[in-house]
């Protein structure tokens, strides 16, 4: 049952470590986007996002 369970910690550690990683390459991509200097594709490149997902960003940053 300890192992169940550690594993279980262990996997919601990974799984909140993701979501960080992620929501500090959309904080750096939106900074990018408001220097407005750097193409959609280079700011995808750079935080290793989609360039959907840059383009989503810059769209909802236009609102």
């Amino acid at each position: 049952m300890n192992k169940i369970m550690e594993d279980m910690r262990n996997e919601s550690m990974r799984a909140g470590i993701k979501e960080g990683i992620k929501e500090g390459a959309i904080n750096t991509a939106k900074r990018m986007l408001r220097d407005g200097t750097i193409t959609l594709e280079k700011i995808a490149e750079f935080v290793g996002l989609s360039v959907e997902e840059v383009k989503t960003l810059a769209a909802d940053s236009n609102r």
